[in-house]
């Protein structure tokens, strides 16, 4: 797959589709090979790869950053979890599998209040379905929720007075990643054809659907 004509718009979508759920690459392969890119596209193209090959693996190693930097601010935690929740939330994978358990765990004892929280129907055009559908979070849309964790994950951190620690944690989590992601060669042999035909089904957004 050419990375190079691949779109920073299109890695994020992507990125945003994507079942983020997928166990992370193994730390054998993860610190394998490095080697510096020659060229500026060939930086670009082996940035984007890497990021989308090792999404998981990055994402654990920026919570891990910001985990240590609040070993001793229990309230730090919290508003690092709450500000995690309202990203994930962005993603529509975790967003339908977070309502889903919540709705499944509501319908034990109120199968009632779980009818409530089902997302409503989305109208067929013409028999078809629209392609990209609303996401529902207890029937309400996304963004409330993004808004809701985001709101209190800022509350948190202003209670706990970490704005700098965090700042300085996330700095250096994203520099890592940065650095990991432009100096790691590509692994384009192993799993090359599952992750050519994941990434492009996320990218083509199923057009064949």
């Amino acid at each position: 797959m050419d990375w190079s004509s691949v779109t920073v718009e299109d890695l994020v979508d992507a990125l945003r589709e994507v079942d983020w759920s997928t166990p992370p690459r193994p730390v054998s392969e993860f610190f394998s090979r490095f080697t510096a890119p020659r060229s500026y596209s060939k930086w670009t193209s082996r940035l984007k790869c890497n990021l989308y090959y090792y999404r998981t693996n990055y994402f654990i190693l920026v919570v891990f950053i910001l985990g240590m930097g609040f070993l001793r601010k229990p309230v730090a935690i919290l508003a690092a979890l709450a500000t995690g929740l309202s990203i994930a939330f962005l993603n529509d994978s975790f967003a339908v599998k977070f309502n889903e358990k919540v709705t499944r765990s509501v319908r034990q004892f109120s199968p009632q209040l779980a009818a409530k929280m089902s997302p409503p129907i989305t109208p067929a055009i013409r028999g078809r379905p629209s392609k990209r559908r609303p996401i529902h979070i207890c029937g309400r849309p996304r963004w409330v929720f993004v808004l809701l964790f985001s709101a209190v994950g800022c509350m948190l951190w202003l209670t706990s007075c970490s704005l700098l620690t965090v700042l300085w944690a996330l700095l250096i989590g994203l520099l890592a990643t940065l650095l990991h992601a432009s100096f790691r060669t590509p692994n384009l042999k192993a799993r090359l054809n599952t992750f050519r035909e994941e990434f492009r089904a996320v990218w083509r957004n199923y057009s064949e659907l």
